[in-house]
């Protein structure tokens, strides 16, 4: 019989090495290569492979239809995945502990449960009785929900394949789910992605939807091997602070729709409630006299949302000013400064920065230096932005306002919300369209940052001249 081969495989990037090291040479993380046995082939034919059979090739153009989606009951959710789960695919949910995966996901499971459809609910964490109390708390008790608590790879499997018509599978958590043939602690690299692989051969095989749902680090990704997120058909990430009553889930890969698309809960008593519109509650705590504050019209996925982007100035104590960013890219924030210090004349000295996007959502689009800008300088010049107004475009390095996409679904979202300005990218050339004009709501074109600085420049000899504030003036050109 063939002898046993071990080697150590690390369990940040599932690297082999055949002996024991501090630092792992593939990713360079330090102390996380784990011993694992696996069996070896003996010499022989049984060392062979076999021979493989004919595969036939097709055409591109077929006449399936697409496949019926299974809808969740929550319209947020759903509209992550792209219009719901689709049979034979596999979805894996990450996040902080205690942020709502499991919350969500059994509201999920219930809904469809009660639908008719038969779910199912594998929980390799808690015991029955804990799920049974969530839901009791989230009022689900009367749902017909298979419901039931394994580790072990082998009884799971062997549970599923004496299920009829299933529709829903949910795991939770994959890090706890373990084979024997493996010798290995469940959670490692092997494990992982073994019982990851079998899981998702069998709901192919049996066409049902499965979600796992996966361990992140302290680095806020997910635990395991990286061809873990490569096998599954989508991946989403909860984000948000447990401390803040906002949970956002992002879509970051999806087969079957969209990528960065995202979905806005609330978390209450009666667990994870779906926000219907965002941007009234990002916007509801807002004061409009407040110097630093400006509002931005982005587009997450494919639904424009309106946030707050707040800054504050303060006299640095030290040696080196801080610069503080929550929620925003702290490099952008960098040029953002320096391009205002140098093309605009404005610079903060050595005063501590502290930018904050409100309501725990994080911005990613480039389209918010704009916004980020009139922060800026508002809280310079100690001038409120016009609390009526919204602000988007790219910021280049020269101080020009580039072009954003979706310019009409964020000025129409600002419109619904009650806003009467917006300030947007200049036309790029001579008669290209202007901006389709959206009833009551004022547009102004501004080609580079200095003319943003202009305006509350001029705001503060007004004030300092005649004790009033002035209503901001257009800086290039207005379209009606």
């Amino acid at each position: 019989m063939a002898k046993p081969v071990t080697r150590y495989v690390c369990q940040a990037c599932g690297a082999p090495h055949p002996k024991w090291q501090g630092r792992c040479d593939a990713c360079g993380e330090w102390n996380t290569l784990s011993e694992e046995t696996t069996e070896a082939r003996g010499p022989g034919p049984a060392a062979k492979a076999g021979g493989g059979r004919r595969v036939e090739f097709v055409g591109l153009k077929g006449r399936s239809a697409p496949p019926q989606r299974i809808l969740t009951g929550i319209a947020e959710l759903d509209r992550v995945l792209g219009g719901g789960l689709v049979p034979a695919s596999a979805v894996l949910v990450g996040g902080d502990p205690g942020i709502g995966k499991s919350t969500i996901l059994l509201q999920a499971a219930a809904r469809i449960a009660s639908s008719g459809r038969r779910a199912l609910y594998i929980s390799g964490e808690e015991a029955v009785e804990q799920v049974r109390l969530r839901a009791a708390r989230l009022g689900l008790t009367d749902s017909p929900l298979g419901l039931t608590a394994a580790t072990s790879l082998r009884d799971i499997v062997a549970s599923l394949e004496g299920e009829q018509d299933v529709a829903l599978v949910i795991i939770d958590s994959i890090q706890t789910v373990w084979l024997d043939a493996l010798d290995s602690a469940p959670g490692t690299v092997s494990q992982v992605r073994a019982c990851a692989a079998e899981l998702i051969r069998l709901a192919k095989a049996r066409g049902f939807a499965i979600v796992l749902v996966g361990h992140v680090t302290k680095e806020g990704t997910l635990a395991g091997p990286r061809v873990l997120e490569h096998m599954v058909d989508a991946t989403l990430y909860f984000e948000g602070d447990r401390g803040h009553q906002f949970r956002i889930l992002r879509a970051v890969k999806n087969r079957y729709g969209a990528t960065d698309e995202i979905g806005v809960f609330e978390m209450t008593e009666r667990g994870l409630v779906e926000v219907a519109n965002p941007s009234a509650l990002f916007l509801a705590e807002r004061r409009g006299n407040v110097s630093g504050s400006a509002v931005f019209a982005g587009i997450e996925g494919t639904r424009p949302v309106l946030v707050e982007v707040q800054c504050l100035l303060s006299p640095s104590s030290g040696g080196s000013p801080r610069r503080q960013v929550v929620g925003w890219d702290s490099g952008r924030l960098a040029m953002l400064l320096a391009v205002l210090e140098t093309r605009c004349g404005l610079g903060v000295g050595m005063n501590d920065v502290y930018l904050n996007v409100a309501g725990g959502l994080r911005i990613a689009e480039p389209a918010a230096d704009l916004a980020v800008a009139a922060a800026l300088v508002s809280a310079a010049t100690d001038r409120p932005t016009d609390p009526g107004a919204v602000y988007f475009g790219e910021v280049g390095l020269s101080g020009e306002v580039r072009q954003v996409s979706q310019t009409e679904s964020r000025m129409r979202e600002a419109q619904k919300l009650g806003f009467t300005a917006a300030t947007l990218p200049r036309r790029v050339a001579r008669g290209s369209a202007p901006p389709a004009a959206v009833p009551g709501l004022k547009l102004t074109e501004t080609g580079h940052l200095a003319d943003l600085v202009a305006i509350f420049a001029a705001k503060t000899v007004k004030k300092k001249g005649e004790g009033a504030t002035a209503s901001p003036a257009p800086a290039s050109s207005s379209a009606p």
